[in-house]
């Protein structure tokens, strides 16, 4: 293990023990093994530190997610499947790497403070690849997303699901609680995207048979 991963996994124990605003580059330090200056050759600041660990828990995140993707479209799984097992996989590491910590609330404020930018990026990043999941499992399944929607305005609605899930779960707790209703609002999102109708074969024209008219018989005799 190299000096920069001790330093995190360091970093990660102390900010879930004592919170951002209690903790201390000495705190990390010690629990790393490390001078404070030896820690001050890899991180400047506390600051720096904490955009590092928030980093690495979304670049684990990312990685959770392409894996449950993975496994989910192997085994078949239908448009909500994946996308719940994706979205949960993310969600569940993210919640994992602070499990336990009396200061969730704390952190998650922090967080949009001091790694503003960092947010919006893999946020992004979250955004691009749910597109493009959703863009392969609906052309691979012949799928069409309710109410004409693209691929971009369903993931979307995809991620709005979570926050309307966070707004019922301060601080994603319980999470067991969290992540099912979660998983289950994403799956009745899904469940309205639906095969494409096939083509009605086109018929030809059914053609009038010709009707034969008797020929007329002219009367004799009698009146003209």
């Amino acid at each position: 293990m190299g000096p920069k991963t001790r330093i995190l996994d360091a970093t990660m124990l102390v900010f879930r023990r004592h919170g951002f605003r209690r903790s201390s580059i000495e705190q990390v330090a010690e629990a790393a093994g490390l001078t404070r200056q030896a820690l001050y050759h890899h991180f400047e600041s506390k600051e720096a530190l904490f955009r590092a660990v928030i980093e690495r828990v979304h670049e684990s995140a990312i990685a959770a997610e392409e894996t449950a993707v993975a496994e989910a479209e192997t085994a078949g799984g239908n448009l909500g499947d994946i996308l719940a097992a994706g979205m949960t996989a993310r969600i569940s590491t993210m919640i994992a790497s602070l499990d336990g910590s009396p200061h969730l609330e704390e952190l998650y404020s922090e967080h949009l403070v001091h790694a503003r930018d960092l947010y919006q990026t893999y946020a992004a990043r979250y955004a691009e690849r749910m597109v493009a999941t959703i863009t392969k499992i609906v052309r691979r399944q012949q799928l069409e997303l309710p109410q004409g929607l693209s691929p971009t305005e369903f993931a979307r609605l995809v991620e709005m699901s979570v926050y309307a899930s966070k707004s019922q779960y301060p601080a994603m707790q319980p999470s067991d609680a969290f992540l099912k209703d979660m998983a289950v609002m994403v799956r009745t999102l899904c469940a309205g995207a639906l095969p494409k109708s096939s083509p009605k074969s086109a018929r030809p024209p059914i053609k009038k048979a010709a009707i034969r008219q008797k020929p007329t018989r002219r009367k004799t005799g009698g009146h003209p």
